[in-house]
């Protein structure tokens, strides 16, 4: 059985080279040259022994995802189209300090067969860069104004189809950075003690040092149905000395899955913690998101209310603007009395992206109306426009589609 290396955890790697008969830090190593280093060839590892490497040639692999197309928005954005191969069921290599909760919870082999198309948005800007992923290809909760929604839920990904996309775009971003210096006749600046630049100048910001990454689990799929493989992967772009992200720019958003938001409040590593509410009653959410007659708003607002967040830490609620729907001036009263209960906690208002679904931008003034009352009533708010629009990468807008009309770069082979 070949064995998928990206994705696993240190202690999983360290466990995979005992099995092979090889000492316990060959694991540490490999994780180190996959994560911190990113050498996706096995045969690159040259700090492991020649007849080691061969032998990973042979029976394991770094599998990431196929670059299908490159859609690249006049504002810089690129929505990636991912394929991913059918993911057979991997052979475990695990601590024995597994927990009986992670044992009980495995996802079945069925959801894990399927070859899958999936996306990822790499968005750079002046002096940081965002990587919006997804955790699942498509998604099951069926929010009726988003057109991932139209797809269902088609599998669960891995965590290395997870780590996969954020991977691939900051290589990517570095080898055009790279590439820049070298026409502008620059010499790129060497790696230190072998690890890659966790941070990648977008090109307008060439030379200045500090860029800041974030990545945000807000593409296809709901990420707390996918709960061990999003905290597996989770933990390896946390881990200092894996991606070595702070969580202060990891980004997890729910569509309010209560039993999901308190199994992650007992997570020690995690990410912080978007909800996203979209209606401001029961009534309207309803209609709008299936999930909340599962989870109403009562539920998920004490969920969020027994939250544990961290000292530097808010709690962030997420709203669709959706003309004549949601955004009349007692819907954002409504939302200042529900969200009342909780101690840090902003509002993004966003507007609603344009698909073929049977909804409406909110008018600007109806949005600054909204924000206005908020914020005169003590909760912050902001207006968070989309990136991407052009290309169908926006919030909502990830549902596989090609756009006619549109320039992009169609992946080559590398």
């Amino acid at each position: 059985m070949i064995t998928e290396l990206l994705g696993k955890s240190m202690e999983e790697l360290r466990a995979f080279c005992v099995a092979l008969g090889e000492p316990a830090f060959r694991g540490a190593q490999i994780y180190h040259a996959l994560y911190a280093e990113r050498k996706f060839d096995v045969l690159q590892i040259t700090n492991l022994p020649a007849a080691l490497r061969e032998r990973l040639a042979r029976e394991a692999r770094v599998t990431l995802p196929q670059v299908k197309q490159r859609f690249a928005s006049s504002d810089g954005s690129v929505r990636y189209l991912f394929g991913l191969g059918a993911a057979e069921k991997d052979k475990e290599f695990r601590a024995e300090n597994r927990t009986s909760r992670e044992k009980d919870q495995e996802e079945t082999a069925g959801q894990l067969q399927k070859a899958a198309s999936v996306e990822a948005v790499y968005m750079p800007s002046e002096g940081r860069q965002t990587i919006c992923i997804s955790t699942q290809a498509g998604c099951a909760v069926d929010c009726h104004f988003c057109l991932t929604a139209q797809l269902g839920l088609i599998r669960n990904l891995t965590a290395g189809e997870i780590l996969g996309q954020v991977l691939l775009p900051l290589e990517e971003a570095n080898r055009e950075a790279r590439n820049e210096k070298k026409e502008a006749g620059l010499k790129p600046a060497p790696r230190k003690s072998g690890v890659a630049p966790p941070f990648a100048a977008p090109v307008e910001a060439q030379g200045k040092q500090g860029q800041q990454t974030n990545i945000v689990l807000m593409g296809q799929g709901e990420p707390l149905l996918n709960f061990r493989a999003v905290m597996a992967a989770v933990r390896i772009m946390l881990d200092p000395a894996g991606l070595g992200i702070s969580p202060k720019h990891v980004t997890l958003s729910t569509s309010g899955i209560v039993p999901g938001i308190e199994r992650l409040a007992q997570e020690k590593v995690r990410p912080k913690l978007a909800i996203s509410l979209n209606a401001s009653n029961d009534q309207q959410r309803d209609a709008l998101m299936p999930i909340n007659k599962k989870y109403p708003i009562a539920a998920l607002i004490n969920a969020c209310k027994e939250y544990p967040l961290r000292t530097w830490e808010h709690l962030t609620i997420e709203y669709v603007m959706l003309g004549g729907i949601n955004d009349a001036a007692e819907d954002a009263r409504r939302v200042v009395r529900l969200l009342s209960p909780l101690k840090s906690v902003k509002v993004n208002l966003i507007p609603w992206n344009p698909g073929e679904l049977p909804y409406q931008e909110s008018a600007p003034e109806r949005i600054a109306e909204f924000r206005r009352i908020l914020v005169e009533r003590g909760v912050p708010a902001f207006v968070r426009y989309s990136r991407g629009r052009d290309v169908m990468a926006a919030c909502g807008q990830l549902a596989l589609l090609q756009i006619d009309g549109v320039p992009m770069s169609v992946a080559s082979p590398d």
